[in-house]
């Protein structure tokens, strides 16, 4: 069985931030995660704050984001390329919204793989919020965010986090993929686009598909179909009635989290979220 915690000598972070990120809720993870299981899985990776934290020797991850997946598997393959890259980088208006747009041009087709890693990470920390969004035809839409002196280039955490990458295996998935590959003593987290508290606090853009009530109701169904397998997993959501009723079989924890994506200031701050486990 591997060892939960076997970290790099220096501290490795997310590369990117991330809508519903969970930096803040960390020690509550932590606190209820496994301590042992054989292989990590973590089928929404987004920014991948847990994976980055628990530092697994062998894991899994995958998201149906396209550009997210493709910028882990350049920091895993190509991570010098990429370091001189960013390096060209200016942080002007004009220039993020030429950035920005390319992905309305023919042109972007052409790029490699490492100059559109390049561009997430830059957009990552130059637009407002440093949010994630597209349109419905996929096209990054965020303004940019104003900010005095962005760090574009983290070169150490990207060195340290391709090194951590090298034992990973990164797929672009349908999150029902995993159900292929999980055995028994695996542990999975499962981090889904969360369901909405109200009309103005949902938040699924990060793909142009979105995520709806079929795919909560899809998700339920994987993890049954994992607990039937014997393999543990742990899920994040909101604590709402849907997604209780949703997990009412389960282990069902509510932890305090605070939320900044929403529309309505009023819908800001602390609220309850809710962790749920098989075990």
């Amino acid at each position: 069985m591997a060892v939960v915690l076997e970290k790099l000598k220096d501290e490795t972070y997310p590369i990117v931030k991330w809508v519903g990120g969970k930096r803040q809720l960390m020690f509550e993870l932590i606190k209820n995660m496994l301590k042992k299981y054989n292989r990590y899985f973590e089928p929404f990776i987004g920014g991948g704050a847990l994976f980055f934290e628990l530092q697994p020797n062998n894991a899994y991850i995958s998201d149906t984001n396209e550009e997210l997946i493709n910028l882990y598997q350049v920091v895993r393959d190509n991570v010098n390329e990429l370091i001189k890259d960013l390096k060209k980088h200016k942080i002007t208006k004009e220039y993020f919204m030429e950035i920005r747009n390319i992905d309305r041009t023919q042109e972007y087709q052409n790029w490699s793989d490492i100059q559109k890693a390049s561009r997430f990470i830059y957009l990552n920390r130059t637009c407002f919020n440093g949010l994630y969004r597209v349109n419905s035809k996929g096209e990054f839409n965020v303004p940019f965010g104003n900010y005095k002196n962005p760090r574009i280039v983290d070169e150490n955490n990207l060195l340290n986090c391709s090194e951590l990458l090298k034992n990973t295996d990164i797929e672009c998935a349908d999150f029902s993929q995993i159900l292929s590959k999980v055995k028994k003593g695996d542990f999975v987290y499962f981090d889904p686009p969360y369901v909405p508290l109200n009309a103005t606090s949902s938040f699924t853009s990060y793909t142009k598909d979105g995520f709806d009530l079929d795919m909560q109701i899809k998700l339920r169904d994987v993890c049954d179909e994992l607990d039937n397998k014997g393999v543990k997993f742990l899920l994040s959501n909101s604590d709402t009635k849907l997604v209780n009723e949703l997990y009412e079989n389960y282990n069902i924890k509510r932890v305090f989290a605070t939320r900044a994506i929403n529309a309505n200031p009023d819908g800001r701050g602390k609220i309850t979220e809710v962790l749920v486990r098989n075990y």
